[in-house]
Formats: C-alpha cells, structure tokens, sequence
C-alpha cells in the first residue's frame, strides 16, 4: 500500500509545541526538543507507511506509536493518518481519556 498522508489535528499540533517549548525552557537549549522532533518525524512516517505496524489503543479507531516517554495516538483510513494526540506519558492519563474521548 502507498504512503498516507499525514494530518495533524489542531490538538496534537498544540500538544507537540507545548511539549517542545517546556523542554526548551526547562534546559535552556533546544537540543532535547530537537531530539524529540527528530523522534516523531520517524514514528510519524513509519505510521504513514505501516499504520497497522503499532498496537491499538483502548479508544475506538485508535492506534498508539509509543516513543519512550511520548505516545503519538492515531487514526487512519486508506489515504491519511490523523495524529490525534501528541502525548507525553508522564501526565495524568485522566486528561488523555477525556481528550480523546471529546
């Protein structure tokens, strides 16, 4: 199967920059942030490829490429992936519920 297209929803897209802009504030360097990028960049185009490559999750339609401390949640049909969800797992996995669930 050809390569998906890979969408990310406004929420992800949020999630993901606040992710990047704590850990740059927290080290006073981009460097980590930079390694995160690089990080989903790789998950991102494996899901784009093989979407079916990474387990599901316990919401409906919905896929989990774990990255260590991060998880990129997913959806996909057979032309685009939909990042969903930009999380990092240290959270409480009470506002992921509620997020994904919305």
């Amino acid at each position: 199967m050809a390569k998906r297209i890979v969408k990310w929803t406004e929420t992800a897209i949020k999630q993901r920059r606040a992710v990047l802009k704590y850990w740059t504030l927290r080290n006073k360097s981009t460097l980590y942030a930079e390694k995160i990028i690089k990080i989903s960049e790789i998950h991102t185009k494996s899901i784009s490829l093989n979407p079916f490559a990474f387990c599901l999750s316990d919401f409906p339609e919905t896929h989990v490429a774990a990255m260590g401390h991060f998880s990129i949640f997913y959806k996909f049909n057979d032309y685009v992936v939909y990042i969903t969800a930009f999380w990092d797992n240290r959270q409480n996995p009470e506002k992921l519920e509620k997020l994904l669930r919305d």
